[in-house]
């Protein structure tokens, strides 16, 4: 191309009004199919293709756009066989409120569908629409087939000669053989919609215990499965699957991103593929590769069969959601959806137009500020609410999506809609309370109805038990529900999400075996994941037959565990960490969908790991017997009783109550007295909560302590419940101790005692 060519191209579609291109840079386009069917004006509302009953009884499929600038819009209609099909085109001329709509007579569920959307081609003022790429409907109910990236899904041409302006020139060859469609979906399912049967299990948030799981890897190896099912939506519905979440005891699973994402290219090209789910695409579509039953719409019902089977257990479904970025990346990124429709309606730009605001990490921010990008997302949670059957949401870098022009705001719109949002409102709302802006680190900042990821908890209870923290103070309030950061405007201690491991970082195995990150096995030098890993090997990095190492991990593993569930507020287990699941190092395994990232099974058949789901279920357990250990409101630390006894109370191995002094001193053992006589609130019938009292020492200590247990007013005798100094518990529970005794605690360990009556 000569040099004058090139500054056209460069310089291409800037008049208003014009998408014709500047310049062709790479191959043809496709021949534009003939006339297609009628299409009838439709209506507007609601977005995304609804099947339905139209005029005189003819049934067919409403098709509806927000495409705000744009200038024209085909729907794409695919048939016949192949991931391609044969493909026709039909223009929607109606235009409201920048919706661009159309009913189409004798469209049923199953049709595959896209879009192509004209208008100016202008990167330099973030207008970057190109008709020669298929859209996927950002309100596709289901996609069928999956997201390549060879250079004809770019909107720009990838190997342009100068790379600094490679995304200003458009890429004319079409990306339709390349990507997946949505499918039309009947929203009335009939008799596989049962939802009249369906009972939420609505478990209070004091009472909730949360399991971070992957549909794929949490089943992909289970030997009770079925092959087919393994890996997928009705896999986790399976009677062996939710076996294991009923003994384990926890009430709510929060499922990694089952929204439809792609996989990055730059993993593609190492042979690699996004396991995690972070890069998400269509944010009503259940993931098609994790059904069983097909991709042309029956991921839809069978995604509802395992939510309902989940709540038949008792166990709630909460989803792990990624509003804040999508998979199209930076303006180098592929043209797969939104950046299609209106890049400059959908997406933060720098002021330059050119370029994306990335508060994420991953290339892009969704501009929520605007009202259809806040529509998209609302409408989103609502249907999965409403129509799917889930229970709540973690929002995946929430402080983006309470960005109003720049600044994290929690007065923002996002957080705004959200409150008064009748269905919204009423479900759990789940915050990771940070992005990666300035400005963007938010813990303990959100407003009354979201609890939050508390990452202060995890390093803190980390550092204790690697004998780290340079005093105490910290571990008392994360013990207690961490009032120093929630003990406003409302809050209550179960606004703390507690967690020591969650899906990044090091599983809970790992962190007692590893120092250093091992990430070689992502393809990226071991440069990906973080070096923040607050870890112990405890003498040998990685995996050993050192019997001596092995027992004392097994131990470390006993303390976190017991630790984690003995705090007030909300826990979170990770899949695997109760039968001590490894991933060899890895703390980004967002690429590893194999072994790496899989739950192992055959690890129940170890006495040392199913000794330590044993204790994990015991423990939860006892959070569900004793609302002592779920409180709803924050300790008071004040007596209420004429023989001063206190709701919490702390002690040191001397049996003295801890002094301020106490608080600001090295220290490897902390004793915490919970006293069951002082909970504040009423049962559901109004009469007083009142349970037993608990003294929990916690020792991290190389060697063992003498602890003298308190006496009066706070117990005569103490009757030991979980010694995690023991790996087999069953001699721990019932062994009794006078109080003002000396007992010695062994080293690097946790004794629950009860107050005897």
């Amino acid at each position: 191309m000569s040099s004058a060519a090139e500054q056209e191209a460069v310089a291409g579609g800037r008049a208003a009004g014009e998408w014709r291109p500047a310049a062709v840079a790479h191959g043809t386009r496709r021949a534009v199919p003939p006339p297609g069917p009628a299409v009838w004006p439709g209506a507007p509302t609601p977005l995304g293709a609804r099947f339905r009953t139209g005029p005189d009884g003819v049934a067919g499929t409403n098709f509806a756009l927000w495409a705000g600038g744009a200038e024209a819009v085909e729907l794409c209609l695919f048939d016949g066989p192949g991931p391609h099909g044969r493909e026709t085109r039909v223009r929607l001329t109606e235009l409201t409120h920048e919706i661009w709509h159309g009913f189409v007579p004798g469209v049923m569920p199953g049709q595959r569908y896209g879009y192509r959307v004209h208008g100016r081609w202008d990167p330099w003022t973030g207008a970057r629409w190109n008709p020669a790429k298929l859209l996927l409907d950002p309100y596709a109910r289901a996609v069928d087939g999956e997201f390549r990236l060879p250079p004809e899904v770019y909107g720009h041409v990838r190997d342009w000669p100068d790379q600094s302006v490679a995304d200003t020139v458009r890429d004319e060859r079409d990306s339709a053989p390349h990507v997946p469609k949505g499918v039309v979906v009947h929203d009335d399912a009939g008799a596989d919609d049962e939802w009249a049967h369906d009972r939420r299990p609505k478990t209070p948030w004091a009472d909730s215990v949360i399991y971070e799981l992957h549909v794929r890897g949490f089943t992909r190896l289970h030997p009770d499965i079925p092959p087919a099912l393994r890996g997928t939506y009705a896999g986790l519905a399976h009677p062996a699957a939710i076996e294991h979440l009923v003994k384990l005891g926890v009430t709510a699973v929060e499922l990694l991103p089952v929204h439809q994402f792609a996989h990055e290219d730059h993993l593609l090209r190492r042979g690699l593929r996004n396991y995690w789910g972070y890069n998400s695409i269509g944010y009503f579509a259940p993931h098609a590769a994790y059904a069983a039953s097909g991709t042309a719409g029956q991921q839809v019902g069978e995604f509802k069969r395992m939510v309902r089977a989940l709540h038949a257990a008792g166990i709630e479904v909460v989803l792990d959601v990624v509003y804040n970025h999508t998979a199209e990346a930076n303006e180098l990124g592929p043209t797969l959806s939104l950046r299609g429709i209106d890049n400059r309606g959908y997406y933060r730009l720098t002021p330059d137009a050119r370029r994306y605001a990335d508060y994420t990490g991953c290339g892009n921010t969704l501009h929520v500020v605007q009202p259809h990008v806040l529509r998209l997302i609302t409408d989103s949670l609502r249907y999965w609410v409403t129509e799917m059957g889930v229970d709540g949401f973690r929002f995946d870098l929430a402080a983006a999506l309470a960005r109003s022009m720049h600044d994290v705001d929690m007065l923002s719109p996002f957080l705004a809609v959200i409150a008064q949002d009748p269905v919204l409102r009423r479900v759990k709302l789940i915050a990771e309370p940070w992005d990666v802006g300035s400005g963007g680190y938010q813990v303990g900042a959100f407003p009354p109805l979201w609890t939050e990821w508390n990452d202060r908890y995890r390093d803190t209870v980390r550092d204790f038990w690697r004998h780290a923290l340079p005093d105490v103070r910290e571990m008392g309030y994360r013990l207690s529900g961490s009032s120093d950061l929630y003990a406003w405007g409302g809050r209550r201690p179960y606004a703390s999400v507690n967690f020591v491991t969650a899906h990044d970082g090091f599983t809970l195995r790992d962190l007692v075996s590893y120092e250093r990150k091992h990430n070689e096995a992502n393809g990226e030098a071991n440069r990906d994941g973080t070096n923040d890993n607050r870890s112990a090997n405890h003498g040998v990095e990685g995996e050993t037959g050192d019997e001596d190492v092995r027992a004392l991990r097994r131990r470390q593993l006993r303390n976190l565990m017991t630790t984690l569930l003995l705090s007030t507020g909300v826990p979170m287990l990770v899949a695997g960490d109760e039968m001590g699941r490894t991933q060899r190092g890895n703390n980004n395994a967002y690429c590893q969908d194999n072994e790496i990232g899989w739950l192992d099974w055959g690890l129940l058949e170890e006495p040392g790991w199913q000794a330590l789901f044993q204790l994990t279920s015991r423990l939860i357990g006892l959070r569900h017997r004793h609302p002592v250990l779920r409180r709803r409101a924050f300790f008071s630390g004040r007596a209420h009783s004429a023989d001063g006894l206190r709701d919490l109370a702390w002690f040191t191995p001397r049996g003295t109550e801890m002094t301020e002094g106490d608080w600001y001193a090295p220290a490897a053992t902390l004793g915490m007295y919970l006293s069951g006589r002082d909970i504040p609130g009423r049962d559901e019938r109004g009469a007083a909560i009142v349970d037993d009292s608990f003294l929990a020492v916690l020792h991290a200590g190389e060697g063992p302590v003498d602890f003298e247990l308190p006496g009066p007013p706070w117990a005569t005798r103490y009757d030991v419940v979980v010694d995690t100094s023991r790996e087999d518990q069953s001699g721990a529970p019932g062994t009794g101790h006078r109080a003002g005794t000396a007992i010695t605690v062994p080293a690097r360990s946790v004794l629950l005692l009860r107050v005897a009556a």
